[in-house]
């Protein structure tokens, strides 16, 4: 038996000027792609997207500029970023390095952005690649063009997301064993191989599924290397090194992603992930992270994936159903081939087969000879990756949060960025579809041929060629309008509640809101500290706000709120609102407010908590201006002032802590069951003998229990008479954080 020798094909014996203006074509397409990847993140997504993974990235690399895989707050537990893992007084990142770096790179720059561009027009240039090496520089070349028109890749590409890199690398591996395969080069199987190893770093189980085709194909040509013997053609040992090259490299990434491990969680085979969320990885049964459950059963499984592989059919994948269609039709045609190609040969060998028929029938309908047809394996490689990346991540729960709910078309964060675990399908897709286009556009020459003559048949021909690029052109666009225009009415939410930063945030350290719980950069991603926590603006959590002062004691202190619920993907833009905080001291400190009252308001009560214990107080009138004085001191604090009086004589203050917040409630109604709340809530602390107090944190809101750090007081949208007043005093003390003109032994500092 001979083994089946890997010549040169048909399109590298096109001439000499064909191939480069085919490689021109793809340049400047690949530069184009990259320029608009480049406009749609700057005009879509301004402040990033509402997938807060992105500043987990940019945090990442900001680190590694610095040459740091750690970071160590000065204040344990106010400045830990979302999706960092906290291990002593370190915190890392749940993510390998890989991805960060490619954006370090573009900050490197001056604008990680760059890097989108750069990777945005990678992922095309290697589409023509590949689609070259399986099939011919044309098809390629539309394959490409495809690809860009991909509302998949317009978003991915233009997000600071792990997807997109991680597919650059896979299409580096998957063109560098192609054309090595064909060639014989052993310095692009190890290109290969180091490729996929760096893919395994980014993504090990997206890797894994983009190389299982693979790998399935580097089985055949050892096993068909062996069966051929040794001096004829190939023999077992060329292939031998040549696909050991390609595991020696990518085993390097594995080992790299091992050290990485064992350096970051003191286990090689323990991923940082893992650490983070011990159920959140592989596998069938009870999987979590944070404070969500499911248990991810097969059958959840199945329907899971089937409405995510819909979704992509439908929705992401160029011009949608129409994309999907001629995918399907190119996919039809490759499977022909095959079956033609196993029906002469009668063995499982397809190039042998293909060799000893003489022929086979190419993309545009013409024979070729035996030296031409080492096609179908690549091909057939290709069409490989529906199946193991499909198949592949039904075992992976994470599919089925990308979802929302299973039920609800639309929700969850697939509507907006697409099933990105399946990101790598939006290039064999695009690349079955260019067969299909140019299938049918063979036919529709061959049938105007058939019927006109002349002038007349070229004419008719290129009419319908240019309505047929016009329909799928057209619907490309279409389709890929549709995201990109949910997505960019989010960053208008967006601009509206980062407006108090603009043009640039404040000079200080400013104290964050946390609705999704205790962490940075979740929802405030674009709001991120320096890997050194010493940059011109620092960002903390209110949790040990006194600790955070004393480490910035220099600096000037504000507060970010905002009214409404964050929720920018529903379109409800938040009101904002950032403001000074003033810091007294004193062994005695009075909060003085000012609550104004609107008209027709009945009655006002309020309540008065410190200490886990509450003290309740009427108002006189009420007056058109409610004024009280909160006194903290002698580990008390007290409500004083005209306009209020206790409900209880004997009850008349509450306690406060060391570390304590004093809350005042002000409860105003107009009539049963149609009223507001005032909420101020004070930190306090007592250290050698003096009380500290920071600004209050003022809310309104229809009912104290709505009150929840979501109804900031914004004077500028505020109900009609609704106004808030503090002032502070320390007796005894002074106001720090201030210029050296308010220092003083009584300081009075205040804020609206």
């Amino acid at each position: 038996m001979t083994a089946p020798s890997l010549r040169v094909p048909l399109v590298d014996r096109l001439p000499d000027d064909d191939r480069t203006r085919h490689r021109l074509a793809a340049a400047a397409l690949a530069l184009v792609a990259g320029a608009v990847v480049l406009l749609v993140s700057y005009r879509v997504f301004p402040y990033l997207s509402t997938n807060h993974d992105e500043g987990v990235y940019l945090q990442q690399a900001a680190m590694l500029l610095e040459g740091q895989l750690v970071i160590r707050p000065p204040v344990d537990v106010t400045f830990r970023p979302w999706f960092f893992v906290k291990s002593g007084a370190e915190l890392y990142p749940k993510y390998t390095p890989v991805t960060a770096a490619v954006f370090a790179v573009g900050m490197a720059l001056g604008d990680p952005r760059l890097s989108l561009a750069a990777v945005a027009a990678a992922l095309v240039a290697l589409t023509y690649a590949v689609g070259a090496e399986a099939f011919d520089r044309r098809t390629g070349l539309l394959g490409a063009g495809l690809v860009a028109l991909s509302p998949f890749y317009l978003v991915q590409a233009a997000t600071f997301l792990p997807y997109a890199p991680t597919l650059a690398f896979e299409l580096l591996f998957a063109w560098a064993y192609l054309r090595g395969a064909r060639t014989g080069s052993r310095p692009l199987a190890a290109v290969a191989g180091l490729a996929i190893g760096v893919a395994f770093f980014a993504r090990p189980y997206t890797a894994v599924l983009f190389a299982t085709p693979f790998v399935v194909h580097a089985l055949w040509t050892l096993g068909r290397a062996a069966m051929a013997g040794e001096g004829t053609g190939r023999g077992l040992l060329p292939v031998t090194l040549q696909q050991g090259l390609v595991a020696v490299g990518g085993l390097v990434g594995v080992g790299a992603t091992l050290a990485y491990n064992a350096r970051m969680t003191g286990d090689p085979f323990t991923f940082p992930y893992q650490v983070f969320a011990p159920r959140d990885g592989l596998g069938f049964g009870t999987r979590r992270i944070l404070g969500y459950e499911r248990d991810y059963t097969l059958a959840l499984a199945l329907e899971a994936n089937a409405r995510v592989v819909r979704a992509l059919l439908t929705r992401w994948v160029v011009a949608g159903p129409l994309g999907t269609g001629l995918a399907a039709v190119g996919l039809g045609a490759t499977a022909l081939q095959v079956r033609r190609a196993l029906a002469r040969r009668g063995r499982g060998l397809v190039g042998a087969a293909v060799r000893r028929d003489g022929g086979v029938t190419g993309m545009d309908g013409e024979g070729t000879d035996p030296d031409r047809t080492d096609r179908l394996a690549p091909r057939l490689v290709l069409a490989g990756l529906f199946a193991s990346v499909v198949l592949g991540n039904v075992y992976f729960w994470g599919n089925l949060n990308v979802l929302g709910a299973v039920d609800v078309a639309g929700d969850g964060l697939i509507s907006f960025y697409g099933p990105y675990y399946h990101f790598d399908l939006v290039v064999p897709t695009a690349l079955f579809a260019a067969v299909a286009l140019r299938l049918l556009a063979g036919r529709w020459r061959s049938l105007v041929a058939s019927r006109l003559d002349g002038d007349a048949a070229r004419r008719v021909a290129a009419a319908g060629l240019l309505v047929g690029a016009l329909v799928v052109g057209g619907t490309g666009v279409a389709v890929a309008a549709d995201p990109l225009a949910e997505n960019d009415a989010n960053s208008d939410q967006l601009a509206a509640a980062y407006e108090p930063f603009e043009p640039r945030p404040p000079a200080g350290v400013v104290f964050l809101p946390t609705p999704y719980g205790d962490w940075l950069n979740h929802p405030f991603q674009a709001l991120r500290n320096d890997p050194s926590f010493d940059g011109r603006t620092v960002y903390a959590m209110r949790e040990n706000q006194f600790a955070v002062v004393d480490a910035y004691p220099n600096r000037a202190l504000y507060r970010y709120g905002f009214q409404g619920d964050w929720a920018p993907f529903l379109g409800e833009p938040v009101e904002p609102r950032l403001y000074r905080i003033r810091h007294v001291r004193g062994e005695r400190v009075t909060v003085r407010t000012a609550l104004g009252v609107p008209e027709g308001v009945d009655t006002m009560t309020v309540r008065l908590a410190g200490g886990g214990e509450s003290t309740y107080y009427s108002v006189v009138g009420p007056p058109e201006e409610l004024n009280a004085r909160i006194v903290v001191g002698d580990g008390r604090a007290r409500l004083l002032g005209s306009d209020v009086v206790p409900v209880d004589s004997n009850d008349t203050s509450v306690p406060v802590h060391a570390r304590d917040e004093v809350l005042l409630e002000a409860n105003a109604e107009y009539a049963p069951g149609n009223a507001f709340t005032y909420r101020l809530e004070t930190p306090v602390a007592l250290e050698e003998g003096e009380w500290r107090v920071l600004t209050p944190h003022p809310e309104v809101c229809r009912g104290a229990d709505l009150c929840d750090g979501e109804a900031a007081y914004v004077p500028e949208t505020a109900l009609p008479g609704v106004t808030v007043e503090t002032r502070l005093s320390a007796d005894a003390g002074v106001a720090t954080n201030a210029t050296a003109s308010d220092r003083t032994a009584a300081a009075e500092v205040g804020t609206r």
